[in-house]
């Protein structure tokens, strides 16, 4: 897999040299003329820890997670407070974790990041099932939330052991979510689970459909070095067919493709903390991509709490991207949505996409995996398999590894990618 990798990013990048990656860190953050920024604010707490979850996460106290609420909110105003102003940023998504552990204290976090910031496009939250309760959500909305992203995995027993998991309670799930409205409900599934069946899958979706959801995500199951899970890999036919097969289930449903794995019934749902163009991350393990660099803050709640004591940023690694290296990461993170708009390239780098890579996008029309429409370029059902194949490659060559040496030293010397 290392290898697959360390090849392409050859090949795309024109050069042998190595994503690297130092511990330094800016104390100022150059974000004030990135257009399309994104925030993200991450919250570790758990109530308890489940085996095959690779983010960032440690067992919910409520003294610990009071300390690192009050550093987060003083790390938003260490890095907002750097321009004048407020700066136009598109989204806030917060991610865990179980951020709604922290219910009690979302809205205080909105309000520090809205002295700093206008969000022109929502404000979304990651949820465990059991927070789908009609004060929960009252607490959230008022607090400016629009969007849910819903953690169900599988609605089926046999799942909910294998990952385990307790079952979501379809009928409070129901009646919490018909009380309290939200713009986005959007529930996610893990896919390519040993044994499962489209049969599985579309039960699942018709399921969070009628539950209330408008919109929903299926992400594969991937096996990280890192984590306790004990469960086998889908093979890769098995895996393709299940994927087409569910990707055409939900557009003859009426379902509109938003991304590799999501589908959304309702034109106005979205969820995505990934198709960004910049993002500036809060709170430990949360990284911030900007022009010309790629930074991710320390895995160590206890080490992130020390730093921001300090008024330090807290970032653990810091990537400068060469001008093809940042291409790649663009192009890698915009196709996630399965369509690269070679006018938003050119806008963004001032080179045409063409230019820099026309050979390989005559390649992926040539091979299938991607066709070209009044100058957009879209993903065909095999380009956005093959897409997630290479994913499963470079979330384990290179995630996996990065999230691994960040989970034992707070502040490593550097990584080579």
């Amino acid at each position: 897999m290392h290898m697959i990798t360390e090849l392409t990013r050859m090949w795309l990048t024109r050069s042998t040299k190595p994503f690297l990656f130092k511990k330094e860190y800016d104390q100022e953050l150059p974000f004030s003329d990135c257009d399309g920024l994104g925030l993200y604010v991450h919250i570790p707490f758990c109530r308890s820890i489940c085996s095959f979850c690779p983010y960032c996460k440690t067992l919910y106290s409520e003294e610990a997670c009071s300390r690192y609420i009050d550093a987060l909110i003083r790390e938003i105003h260490l890095a907002g407070s750097q321009i004048p102003g407020k700066k136009i940023v598109t989204s806030l998504y917060f991610g865990g974790g179980t951020p709604a552990l922290a219910a009690d204290r979302i809205k205080e976090i909105i309000d520090a990041i809205q002295e700093h910031f206008i969000i022109t496009q929502g404000i979304g939250i990651e949820l465990h099932p059991e927070n789908i309760t009609p004060r929960t959500l009252h607490i959230l909305k008022e607090a400016g939330i629009t969007k849910l992203s819903i953690g169900i995995q599988s609605f089926q027993e046999k799942f909910q052991k294998l990952l385990g998991r307790t079952g979501a309670d379809m009928d409070s799930l129901k009646a919490a979510l018909s009380q309290v409205p939200f713009e986005t409900v959007s529930m996610d599934f893990i896919f390519a689970l040993p044994s499962q069946t489209f049969g599985d899958l579309k039960a699942d979706v018709d399921a969070a459909f009628e539950a209330g959801a408008n919109h929903v995500a299926l992400y594969p199951f991937i096996d990280f070095t890192f984590t306790d899970s004990v469960l086998p890999s889908m093979g890769k036919k098995e895996k393709r067919r299940l994927l087409d097969q569910i990707t055409r289930y939900c557009l003859e449903t009426g379902c509109t493709r938003s991304s590799i794995w999501t589908f959304a019934r309702e034109k106005h749902a979205s969820y995505s903390s990934m198709t960004r163009d910049n993002f500036l991350g809060f709170g430990c393990s949360a990284a911030t991509l900007l022009r010309d660099q790629f930074k991710i803050n320390t895995f160590s709640v206890e080490e992130y709490i020390r730093r921001i004591d300090q008024k330090k940023m807290p970032t653990a690694l810091t990537l400068r991207f060469t001008p093809r290296q940042r291409m790649i990461y663009y192009l890698f993170w915009t196709a996630y949505s399965t369509r690269v708009d070679p006018r938003d390239f050119e806008a963004f780098f001032g080179v045409p996409l063409k230019k820099m890579y026309g050979l390989e996008l005559r390649l992926a029309r040539l091979l299938g995996f991607a066709e070209e429409k009044d100058g957009v370029y879209s993903m065909t059902l095999k380009g956005a398999f093959y897409y997630h194949y290479y994913e499963n490659f470079y979330t384990l060559s290179y995630i996996d590894r990065m999230w691994g040496l960040l989970r034992k030293e707070a502040f490593p010397e550097q990584m080579e990618l």
